[in-house]
């Protein structure tokens, strides 16, 4: 899953021209934090419809934003670094699974990808104005 911001090339450019690159990357760098702040808290909203222990919302996280290929970019999902590992079991609910020929649909099936689109414009403009605020 990715969010793009179209039409932030050139309000960044032209930040750049203004304030200077450290400044331009670190109130970007700020706005996306905040926004994959705001998705991580949709998606454990989201999973938290079909826990069990707890452990699938207590163990999603949010990356620092990094340059990847010129692109500033922030993850959001399961480090499996915790003590249970749910990302398998995310990947399990997310999409279902086959086992002895019969097909599984878990009732938190989709529910993810469900979350991250109804929530992609708002986490976009709470981007936008995150970079408005910053730069005023």
């Amino acid at each position: 899953m990715s969010v793009e911001i179209k039409g932030m090339d050139e309000v960044l450019a032209k930040l750049d021209q203004q304030l200077g690159t450290r400044k331009v990357n670190a109130y970007s760098k700020e706005a996306l934090t905040i926004m994959g702040r705001f998705l991580a808290v949709q998606i454990k909203n989201a999973v938290a419809s079909y826990r069990d222990t707890g452990a699938t919302v207590q163990e999603i996280t949010v990356s620092t934003p990094r340059k990847k290929d010129g692109t500033l970019t922030v993850k959001i999902g399961w480090d499996g670094m915790g003590s249970r590992q749910r990302w398998r079991l995310v990947h399990l609910n997310e999409f279902g699974y086959t086992r002895s020929g019969r097909t599984y649909r878990p009732r938190g099936i989709g529910k993810i990808q469900k979350t991250y689109d109804q929530n992609k414009a708002p986490a976009q403009e709470l981007a936008r104005n995150q970079l408005r605020k910053l730069v005023n």
